[in-house]
């Protein structure tokens, strides 16, 4: 498996010139986030991520995790890199200051975060996990609640998780049977078994915090009889020390395609008299907290599609660099590295583009989220949010999917070698599979896109990103440089094709909900087809910019703007197909009727 090397100067540029980084230090609580501690923290998360997680990525994927007598076992250097993560600070870069927590905007966070999911995703997935368990504290939890965990979590003394499904419960939590029963204390006793949770145990941590979805004996049916609980592995004195074991146990971990190095537990709360647990927030609220941290962890997961998408590329540029093979067609010359071959160019830069296509959009979401919660104008921070949440499904169902996409390329670009585990190619892909699956799959990211988020102000804030898109491709047909006038042309054919696509959505919702419901999907990729090329055309227009002043790295600009044409000639192409899909949905569901079709 190839070294990892952070894409600093992609981040930074993105980070600036499309999320808008020098804007946040103008804002309340983000006086410190300047250009040169962005700069530092940067290349400190760089350091820790290829030299410490990147070399542990393939030890985690062949040892794996093993439960043992006294809880699950983390592959070999997981608890001393963990300890380094920790003492670094790493944990509450982003997280609550109040708390011990640093405060730094999102947008230079979730940079960081890109890197150590690159270096080593299954070691990344826990700390992703302790952050959405923070945030949701943050919205919940009593005062005295947040004096006992939020400072140990913030740290990272102290890990997080959610614990959701159930064995008859997936995406259903209407299904959901755990409950929990009051005692005369205010304390209540959990009982029920979660399964796929994430770092359910591990031995990384002095104690685990788990967030756990039961019912109340009162409680009403289906998702509004849901309330939240706080569930330690250790109980807490009332000095702050730990106590004694709680009745919370990993009884058993999954044996994964991918991710080998994170453990999957199946959790047993109860099987001894009950699990001790604390109600967060108030009865039957449950599900409304928890999507506190499942938007947090959904925009994880984008950053997991992108890094992958990140990781598969460096090492499938590096070794079409490497491999010689066949006869340049253009040159004659005998016995050349594969990358001068067109077809191989042609899926570099597929890699190349997309990867880049999703990290503006991640980041641009990251500033949104800053804004949302920082700007002192309060129809600012109405605005960002919005925009944000709209965004949030696009970034994690496109993000994830372009993951996968991207590292089979790299397999495929690997030939033989990358079927063969020795390369490491294939672990990428392997690692990719399951982030279009968890926190929500790409179906459900869909039809939270087009009902919760779409259709919620009547399409305002879909209309606020319409606008901008059409900004910018006009900007593009105006800029008077052929290569920019071509990509203007193709964005605002896509655009049209969206447009198109999501006046026909609203149109039929009512009336043909089954047609709406098929076509969710192919609106889903659309949407990201042409976000994407929203943000390629800024970034070229930012680059070409730089060009004409001669500043700065000339030829990561040029670079820049022959990725943003090749995804536009190739990607926004693919939007009018993705709209005539969505048109289609209604006959399509026709189609389907009949069991003689399965």
């Amino acid at each position: 498996m190839s070294d990892y090397r952070a894409p600093i100067k992609d981040m930074r540029f993105v980070m600036d010139e499309l999320a808008g980084f020098n804007e946040l230090s103008q804002l309340a609580g983000f006086e410190e986030a300047t250009a040169d501690l962005a700069d530092a923290v940067l290349e400190e998360a760089a350091k820790l991520s290829g030299e410490v997680l990147a070399p542990l990525n393939r030890v985690g994927d062949q040892e794996g995790c093993k439960l043992g007598p006294n809880g699950v076992i983390t592959p070999k250097g997981w608890k001393e890199a963990y300890a380094q993560y920790r003492d670094g600070g790493w944990n509450g870069i982003t997280l609550a200051s109040e708390f011990g927590g640093q405060g730094l905007p999102n947008t230079l966070g979730v940079a960081a975060k890109e890197m150590f999911a690159s270096a080593n995703v299954a070691f990344s997935i826990g700390p992703l996990l302790t952050t959405g368990a923070v945030e949701a504290l943050l919205t919940c939890a009593s005062d005295e609640l947040k004096a006992i965990y939020l400072e140990k979590m913030i740290a990272g003394e102290w890990t997080g998780t959610m614990n959701l499904t159930e064995p008859q419960a997936g995406s259903d939590l209407a299904l959901i049977r755990s409950r929990a029963e009051p005692q005369a204390d205010g304390s209540y006793r959990v009982f029920g078994q979660k399964i796929f949770i994430s770092y359910g145990d591990h031995d990384m941590a002095d104690n685990i915090v788990h967030l756990v979805l039961a019912r109340l004996p009162d409680a009403p049916a289906g998702v509004k009889g849901i309330s939240l609980f706080l569930v330690p592995k250790f109980l807490v004195n009332a000095d702050g020390s730990l106590g004694e074991r709680n009745d919370a146990h990993c009884v058993s971990i999954e044996h994964k395609l991918g991710i080998h190095g994170s453990p999957t537990c199946v959790m047993a709360y109860g099987d001894n008299g009950g699990a001790v647990g604390y109600l967060l927030g108030e009865p039957n609220r449950g599900l409304e907290y928890m999507f506190v941290m499942m938007n947090e962890a959904r925009l994880g997961c984008g950053v997991q599609g992108v890094a992958l998408g990140e990781r598969a590329y460096q090492q499938a540029l590096g070794y079409a660099r490497e491999r010689k093979q066949g006869r340049d067609a253009l040159t004659g010359e005998a016995l050349v590295s594969i990358e001068k071959h067109p077809d191989v160019r042609r899926m570099l830069m597929l890699m190349k583009s997309r990867v880049e296509a999703c990290r503006a959009m991640i980041y641009y979401t990251a500033g949104q989220l800053d804004r949302a919660h920082h700007h002192a104008d309060p129809e600012v921070r109405k605005r960002s949010l919005y925009l944000a949440e709209l965004m949030i499904p696009i970034v994690k169902g496109g993000s994830t999917e372009m993951g996968i996409e991207v590292a089979s390329l790299g397999v495929q670009i690997h030939g033989g070698m990358g079927f063969i585990e020795e390369t490491g190619a294939a672990q990428h892909w392997r690692d990719s599979r399951i982030a279009t699956i968890y926190e929500g799959t790409t179906g459900i990211q869909a039809n939270d896109l087009l009902f919760r988020k779409l259709m919620r102000d009547q399409g305002e804030t879909a209309k606020i990103v319409f606008g901008e898109v059409y900004a910018t491709a006009k900007a593009l047909g105006a800029s008077g440089k052929p290569e920019l006038m071509a990509i203007g042309q193709k964005l605002g054919a896509a655009l049209k094709a969206w447009t198109e696509a999501t006046e026909w959505l609203a149109g039929n919702v009512k009336t043909g909900l089954g047609g709406v419901l098929t076509a969710a999907v192919p609106y889903l990729h659309l949407a990201v087809t042409v976000c994407g090329g929203w943000m390629m055309g800024k970034a070229a227009l930012a680059a070409a910019a730089y060009l004409d002043k001669g500043e700065g790295d000339l030829p990561f600009y040029r670079a820049k703007v022959a990725s943003a044409r090749f995804y536009a000639d190739q990607m926004l192409p693919q939007a009018a197909a993705f709209a005539e899909t969505v048109k289609a949905g209604d006959a399509a569901i026709a189609g389907l009727d009949g069991e003689e079709l399965f």
